[in-house]
C-alpha cells in the first residue's frame, strides 16, 4: 500500500516562484498574439514589396518560353499562391485566435485554456512564417525560371 503524506512546507523562493510561472502563463497568449501580428504585418511587408516595387518581373510573355517550362512558371505561380493564402490564413489564426466557437461545456479552466491557446496560436506562427516563406521562395523560383529557361526555337 502506498501512503501520501504531506511535502515540507513552501518557502518564500517557492512561493515567489509559483507568482512568477503564474504570471507568465496570464500573459502568455498576450505575447504570442502580439508576436503574431508582428510578424504578418512584417511578412506582409515584404511580399508587397517583392511584388509591388516590381522586383520579382521575367519575361512578361510565358509563351516565349521552350515547351514545358511555361508550365512549369504556371505550376511555381500556383503553388506561391497557395502557400500563401495557407500562410496568411495561419498568421490571421496565430493573431486573431481560431474561426470557431467553444460550447461552455468544453471550455477549460482559465490558465489551462489560454495555454493550450498560446500553444496552438505559436504552432500556427511557425506554420504561417514557414508557408509565407515557401510563397516567396516560390515566387522567386518561377521568376528565376522566367530568366533562364530557354525560348523558344
Amino acid at each position: 500500500m502506498i501512503r501520501l503524506r504531506p511535502g515540507p512546507p513552501a518557502t518564500r523562493t517557492d512561493l515567489r516562484r509559483a507568482q512568477e510561472l503564474a504570471a507568465l502563463l496570464r500573459g502568455e497568449l498576450d505575447r504570442v498574439r502580439a508576436a503574431a501580428l508582428a510578424w504578418r504585418n512584417g511578412l506582409g511587408g515584404l511580399l508587397v514589396a517583392l511584388v509591388g516595387f516590381s522586383l520579382i518581373r521575367g519575361r512578361s510573355d510565358v509563351s516565349t518560353l521552350a515547351p514545358g517550362w511555361g508550365a512549369l512558371v504556371g505550376v511555381l505561380l500556383l503553388a506561391a499562391v497557395g502557400a500563401g493564402v495557407a500562410g496568411a490564413l495561419a498568421l490571421l489564426r496565430a493573431a486573431h485566435g481560431p474561426l470557431s466557437v467553444t460550447p461552455v461545456a468544453e471550455l477549460l479552466p482559465a490558465p489551462l485554456g489560454e495555454h493550450r491557446e498560446a500553444l496552438a496560436a505559436a504552432r500556427a506562427l511557425r506554420l504561417g512564417v514557414l508557408l509565407v516563406l515557401a510563397c516567396t521562395a516560390l515566387l522567386i523560383a518561377a521568376v528565376g525560371v522566367t530568366w533562364y529557361a530557354p525560348g523558344q526555337l
